[in-house]
């Protein structure tokens, strides 16, 4: 194949997709690429298996090389299991393109997206999903594309202070946008939507559809042109004629009874139900054409052929759903909270035979989840995951890691929240929700939504807003449709659409739309968000009804947390020379402490009273102390022979001397003073390296500056002229003078009082040795 290449403009930036150079023995490839990001996207098809459903899979695989960068583990270096938005970019490309696959294709088709390059600013989802539009198109494999999926931005107040669409956004506008929606489209009608969205009104999430619309027909319009020069013959598809005339008997023979079926299987959202029927088709088929009768596969496969286009009929021609509601009526909904005694925060919600019971856990900031991508890292203190066992179903199944479809889940239900999740300055934890759905019969993901809203104020959360979801639904015959309002698992299987749609009473949070057919058309996505928003509002009414508002406080259980904002320049202060300063902290009061760049230090302990307790040193470390303060309370840290060191605030010393410790001689610190004691001090002077002395006399004493009064007699030391009789010292002359010299000199090198007072106690000390050393 020669290479080909074309360029596309959408959004004023240019997409290039290039053909024939590398992957040649792939079905068909393409190399895109905008900006400096570039993926290469294989496909293949297989073998032809019949595995029940199209067996067509799509793998992202995202490389660090594409960043230059390498994996921050020391021991493995090799990309692991794929990211979780790696596995949400794949759903993405497999919902998009599955629906124009026909029915009766059951090869395996593998595509395989490869990140090659990342420039930080253009991000690839939407790349890889043109791509894929295109590899496909060109490709023999049958299949009704190409589409198209452009990145929707809105911007309130854009430079020219009006409103603002912005058609595949970068990362910095992005920023700025109320609206993150992707849009995969053919050049008619709606495949596929997935949106987080700041509590925004219908209106301008259909207006960002409609422009999404006319950038995806540009795109459509130039991957034909490419079709047209280099694509393949499509591979015909042939219609199972063995399924076709089972069809026509069922529907003639057994409609009776197949309309019977539906009520077994309304109160469950597995395929069981109709085994005996099948047993029954099957051995009549065998006994009228023994050597022509069609396997129990075929047969069941027809059996829900026939079912499904019942309750497609009974809904569009008699408005009769499957449980006997009303077209836009809900299911019986119930909700409770503080269902868990020891857990943070708690709620059960229940609508129909779907139940979810989620979880609230509060954490540290330091458990905020770390993200690493070829685009650098990244770090998320809010998560929701989501989990859907075997049991829920009635059904005895495989545990293990999470599927695809429980990560999207638990994905939609993150993305329906975050918006009115407060920031960490506000709350400042870092918060963990997970879903057990106990009971699915249709729309789990929705109530995984209503129940995270109720466990996040059951903690205390003060959310902005609560969220509610409701799963949309449509069925289509010919020309006619009908939207339906919270659907079962039996109308999602048999019907064409199931559109998620999540938001409190000010707007929409979140958008999903799947499909089954080739598209929905403008209005029908107008009608659908329409009836959501009146269900929504209804559910909110219930909710509300069992809890009206967050918890004041968080629970017992939860870790109590308080930030600080310490300047820049004292975040030296508080971690200390070698980080002695900081774990002494956490040692002494037993909270965890976490300082920041910015000076925002957290604090967080089980107790209230260790965080107290730890704000109370940070606090006391950058307070700037005045001379003249007094501390009431201060605790006697040690004790030398020349004074004390007192504690006035947690981590700030300062020294008393011995000749401001009391009016009276003080001989010995220690006779007045012992570890631990709290006493009274005043600050006298703090020195220009910091040092802090302090002083326990007070008023007139502090004006005689501690020193003893002269003495008529008694107790005390005596002084140089009452000499008791002793004779007069004897002049010494030079001696004296150079001692005096060397005395000047070391007040030159060491000139502080308090070094000088240290060294004549030293002196003394060895005198009074001297006296008891016996000789040798």
């Amino acid at each position: 194949m020669e290479k080909t290449s074309i360029e596309i403009e959408v959004g004023q930036k240019k997409i290039t997709l290039e053909t024939g150079e590398l992957a040649l023995q792939a079905t068909s490839s393409i190399l895109a690429r905008t900006g400096d990001t570039m993926v290469l996207v294989t496909v293949v098809e297989g073998k032809d298996i019949d595995l029940g459903y199209f067996p067509l899979s799509v793998e992202y695989v995202e490389r660090l090389y594409a960043g230059g960068r390498i994996k921050g583990s020391r021991w493995v270096k090799r990309e692991g299991r794929p990211s979780d938005d790696a596995i949400l970019t794949a759903r993405i490309i497999d919902r998009s393109i599955r629906p124009l696959f026909p029915k009766e294709y059951k090869k395996q088709v593998q595509i395989v997206i490869t990140v090659l390059s990342v420039d930080g600013e253009n991000e690839p989802d939407i790349l890889s999903l043109i791509a894929t539009s295109a590899a496909l198109a060109i490709s023999p494999i049958p299949w009704a594309g190409p589409v198209s999926a452009v990145r929707m931005g809105f911007v309130k107040e854009a430079g020219n202070g009006k409103m603002e669409y912005i058609v595949n956004p970068g990362r910095a506008e992005m920023e700025f946008s109320e609206l993150d929606l992707i849009a995969s489209q053919t050049a008619e009608k709606t495949l596929m939507l997935e949106a987080g969205i700041k509590e925004e009104s219908e209106e301008i999430v259909i207006e960002a559809i409609k422009k999404a619309q006319e950038a995806n027909s540009q795109v459509i319009l130039e991957i034909n042109k490419l079709v047209k020069k280099i694509g393949a013959k499509k591979t015909e598809v042939k219609k199972d004629a063995v399924l076709y005339e089972t069809i026509k008997k069922i529907e003639k023979n057994y409609k009776a009874e197949v309309d019977a079926l539906i009520p077994l299987r309304v109160s469950k959202e597995s395929g069981s139900g109709g085994e005996d029927l099948v047993d029954k088709i099957y051995e009549h088929e065998k006994m009228a054409n023994p050597d022509d009768a069609p396997d129990k596969k075929t047969i069941s496969k027809a059996l829900e052929s026939v079912l499904f286009a019942l309750i497609r009929e009974n809904i569009i021609k008699k408005s009769k759903r499957p449980d006997g509601r009303k077209i836009d009526q809900l299911r019986e909904i119930s909700s409770q909270v503080s269902v868990l005694p020891r857990t943070h925060g708690s709620g059960v919600f229940q609508r129909g035979n779907t139940q979810a019971l989620t979880i609230a856990t509060l954490g540290s900031p330091r458990l905020e989840q770390l993200i690493e991508s070829a685009e650098g890292e990244e770090t998320k203190s809010y998560m929701h995951h989501y989990s859907m066992p075997p049991y829920s179903v009635g059904e005895a199944g495989r545990m293990g890691t999470p599927s695809r479809r429980e990560i999207g889940h638990g994905a939609l239900a993150e993305r329906a929240l975050e918006p009115v999740i407060p920031d960490q300055k506000t709350f400042p934890y870092t918060i963990r929700v997970v879903s057990e759905i106990l009971s699915s019969n249709g729309s789990t993901s929705m109530a995984a939504t209503c129940g995270s809203t109720l466990a996040l104020m059951d903690a205390g959360v003060p959310i902005k807003s609560p969220i509610a979801g409701i799963a949309m639904g449509l069925m289509t015959l010919e020309e006619k449709y009908v939207i339906l309002t919270d659907i079962l698992g039996l109308e999602d299987f048999s019907g064409d659409m199931d559109f998620k749609v999540a938001g409190s009473d000010k707007g929409i949070t979140a958008i999903q739309l799947d499909v089954k057919i080739n598209g929905i058309t403008i209005d029908q996505i107008t009608e659908t968000l329409a009836g959501a928003k009146k269900a929504r509002l209804f559910i909110l009414e219930k909710m509300l009804a069992t809890i009206s508002k967050s918890r004041e406080e968080v629970s017992t259980y939860a870790p109590k947390i308080e930030q600080l904002q310490i300047p820049v320049d004292k975040i030296g202060e508080v971690i200390g020379p070698g980080g002695r300063v900081i774990k002494n902290i956490i040692s002494q009061t037993g909270a965890t402490v976490d300082v920041e760049d910015d000076g925002t230090v957290t604090i967080s302990a089980s107790g209230e009273e260790s965080v107290e307790k730890a704000v109370e040193w940070i606090n006391g470390l950058i307070r700037e102390i005045e001379p003249g303060e007094i501390f009431e309370n201060a605790e006697v840290k040690r004790i030398l022979p020349f004074g004390a060191f007192v504690e006035v605030l947690p981590g700030k010393e300062g020294m008393v001397h011995v000749s401001k410790m009391s009016t009276e001689y003080v001989k010995n610190p220690e006779d007045v003073l012992s570890i631990g004691d709290k006493v009274k001090v005043r600050v006298v002077e703090i020195d220009d390296q910091g040092r802090m002395n302090l002083s326990m006399l007070f008023g007139e004493d502090a004006d005689s500056g501690g020193r003893p009064p002269r003495r008529e007699g008694g107790d005390g030391p005596p002084r140089r002229e009452d000499s008791g009789g002793r004779p007069p010292r004897r002049d010494f002359g030079d001696r004296n003078q150079r001692s005096e010299g060397r005395r000047e000199d070391s007040a030159e090198r060491n000139p502080h009082p308090l070094a000088m007072q240290f060294r004549r106690e030293k002196q003394e000390q060895r005198k009074r040795e001297s006296l008891f050393r016996k000789p040798r």
